[in-house]
C-alpha cells in the first residue's frame, strides 16, 4: 500500500487508541450510573457538554443511550483489537477495520441525523462529531483495501490431481 497506506494505519491508529480509552471512561458515563466514575472525569464530562452544547449528552435521549452501549459492548473491543492488529501486523486487521467502521458510520448517521434535523446543534457542536463519520468512512475504506498484493484466498485456484506412482 505504500506511505499513503501507512499513513492511514497511523491515522486509525491514533483514533483506535484514543477511542479505547475514551469510550469507557467519557461515553460511559452516558450509559453507566455516574457514581462508578472519579470526580475529575465527571466533571471533565460537565465541563465539555457546558462548553460545547452538547444537548444529546445532556438530554441522554434513549437511542443515544443505546448507541453508548453498543459502543462500549462492540465497539470497544474492536478498538483494541484494531490497535493490536495494527502493532502486531495482523491479517485480520482489515475485517476488524471494515466492522469498525461500518458500525461507526451507521451509529453517526443516526446521531447526524438528530443534530442537523433538530436544528438545535450549534456548528461548533457539529464539528466536533463530523469528523467520527470520517473517521469511519476511512476505516471502512481501509478494511476494504487488503494489504497485500497476492490473493492468499482459493477463489479460482485450480487443484490438479497428480497421477500416483508405480510401487516397484
Amino acid at each position: 500500500m505504500g506511505a499513503i497506506g501507512k499513513l492511514i494505519d497511523a491515522i486509525l491508529f491514533v483514533c483506535f487508541a484514543l477511542m479505547a480509552v475514551i469510550g469507557p471512561l467519557i461515553d460511559g458515563q452516558t450509559a453507566l450510573p455516574k457514581s462508578i466514575f472519579p470526580a475529575f472525569l465527571t466533571d471533565l464530562k460537565t465541563s465539555y457538554i457546558a462548553e460545547f452544547g452538547d444537548y444529546l449528552l445532556m438530554e441522554k435521549p434513549h437511542f443515544l443511550v443505546g448507541l453508548v452501549w453498543h459502543e462500549l459492548v462492540f465497539l470497544w473491543p474492536l478498538s483494541i483489537a484494531n490497535v493490536y492488529a495494527i502493532l502486531a501486523g495482523k491479517s485480520w486487521f482489515c475485517t476488524t477495520c471494515l466492522l469498525y467502521g461500518a458500525s461507526l458510520v451507521t451509529s453517526m448517521a443516526a446521531i447526524l441525523g438528530e443534530m442537523i434535523g433538530s436544528g438545535k446543534a450549534s456548528e461548533r457542536l457539529l464539528m466536533m462529531y463530523v469528523p467520527f463519520m470520517g473517521i469511519g468512512v476511512l476505516a471502512v475504506l481501509r478494511g476494504l483495501v487488503s494489504s497485500s498484493t497476492k490473493s492468499t484466498g482459493s477463489v479460482g485456484k485450480r487443484y490438479t490431481i497428480m497421477p500416483r506412482r508405480k510401487l516397484a
